[in-house]
């Protein structure tokens, strides 16, 4: 007897007494085309896009890799990069475009992002701007090709809570930006963010906390009727996957300390002895977006690590000062160890989104990091210096086959480094031709990221 397809929109759903849990599906051999290259109805399988940012820049004789093209080795900085080199392009001796006039230390570097000149510097107290508009993840989401097919139409989150106290405007406390005068502010607690992706999580003297245990449960037996129609290799998926929205809630719960409040959990992320859990956070947003990325609930991400000119403290290295002081302390001590150190630390965390992507399997033969593009750089090249000349930029994935990965391409001329964000647009909207206004803005595709 033929078996019908799946369609990729399916979900469980268990209802008891008024309380309603759905669960998402992984991607199902029983949903795709018989090569497992497509969606069963002939969709392309599901691209996803990542920004990423960190702040006051890396140092370039540690960050620059020794060699070029496709066998780079990875430098000190980049080290942590090991187990996913092939699927990350490094690409530095960039110039930011961004207008001259513009400049007030920090704020320039953000239009890497976006391609637009900041508006209103200096209109404002303290080092003051505005984001001039959208930043490149917002134009990507609202093309409809992406955000017509998931329930969210992006996620901001964020790991770092010490912004600059001397920063003012929208665009140094926002990676994300719908337009000018629209920042969308990051969310940095894990617990508010699983619920906003996926609303299940139960507060402490939730009423309905009996009722949503017992849907869940029919959401197994549901599990098993459905394992009826699927072949062993999507039995496997199927079970996997639903252990693993158990194992997720147990980590977020597990974070230090753990929220005990009978109100709605947002006391995750709380300081630790005076100190920030950045990696395990940092862990656990990783999980989110994997997962959600995973069960199709949102295919645009952006997560801003630690801000720019920010006063995130890397105590897990034992540091006591803040990362953007130690970058503006010329000691070459200080900056062989604190501020190196701490580049080093933050490519750890992005190594660790990176293999979490890869680890997950995306169709029969792929996984996440194969159909994702993620896009990550910072606020200026070096912070001692704070120039936005040879910004640097790092790629990764494989954006469904439309990009080409795994490769270190040094600028000899200073080229804009939105010809790279034309490139990553054109991935999801293949009619795309220009991003951004103005100087920093581009009309030209950086050619040797395109297969």
């Amino acid at each position: 007897m033929a078996i019908s397809p799946l369609s990729r929109r399916t979900v469980l759903r268990g209802v008891l007494a008024g309380a309603s849990v759905s669960v998402g599906l992984p991607l199902l051999e029983l949903m795709l085309d018989r090569h497992g290259e497509a969606l069963a109805d002939g969709e392309p399988l599901p691209v996803r896009f990542i920004s990423w940012f960190f702040g006051n820049g890396v140092t370039l004789a540690r960050f620059v890799p020794a060699g070029e093209g496709p066998d780079y080795p990875l430098s000190e900085e980049l080290a942590p990069f090991a187990n996913v080199k092939e699927y990350l392009s490094v690409l530095t001796g960039f110039n930011n475009h961004c207008a001259p006039e513009n400049k007030i230390t920090h704020h320039e570097g953000m239009v890497i992002f976006s391609g637009f000149n900041n508006r209103d510097v200096g209109q404002g107290q303290g080092f003051f701007s505005n984001a001039g508009g959208p930043t490149i993840d917002q134009v990507i989401a609202n093309l409809p090709s992406v955000s017509e097919k998931t329930p969210i139409k992006s996620v901001q989150l964020g790991i770092s809570k010490r912004p600059s106290q001397v920063d003012f405007g929208t665009t140094m406390h926002a990676l994300s930006h719908a337009g000018y005068l629209m920042p969308l502010p990051p969310e940095h607690s894990p617990l508010v963010a699983y619920k906003m992706l996926f609303d299940s999580f139960t507060p402490p003297e939730d009423p309905m906390k009996p009722h949503r245990i017992a849907a869940l449960d029919i959401v197994r037996e549901n599990a098993k009727k459905l394992s009826q129609r699927l072949g062993a290799q999507d039995k496997l998926r199927l079970e996997a996957h639903l252990a693993g929205v158990g194992e997720l809630e147990k980590k977020i719960l597990a974070l230090p300390p753990p929220c005990t409040k009978p109100a709605a959990p947002t006391q995750d992320n709380v300081d630790v002895n005076g100190n920030e859990p950045l990696a395990q956070v940092s862990d656990v947003m990783n999980d989110l977006i994997a997962y959600a990325f995973r069960c199709d609930i949102t295919r645009v991400a952006s997560m801003l690590f630690a801000e720019g000119a920010g006063n995130t403290i890397f105590s897990d290295l034992g540091f006591t000062g803040a990362h953007h002081d130690y970058t503006h302390d010329g000691s070459p001590q200080t900056q062989s160890t604190q501020v190196s150190g701490g580049v080093v630390y933050t490519m750890q965390r992005l190594a660790h989104l990176l293999e979490r992507l890869k680890a997950e399997p995306d169709g029969v033969s792929g996984n996440l990091l194969d159909n994702t593009v993620l896009f990550a750089s910072s606020d200026c090249a070096e912070g001692i210096s704070h120039s936005v000349n040879q910004q640097p930029m790092l790629v990764a994935g494989r954006g469904g086959g439309k990009l080409v990965p795994g490769m270190h391409y040094a600028s000899k001329t200073g080229e804009n480094p939105s010809d790279v964000l034309v490139t990553l647009l054109g991935v999801f909207d293949p009619a795309a031709t220009s991003v951004g206004k103005d100087q920093p803005g581009s009309n030209t595709a950086f050619a040797p990221l395109k297969a």
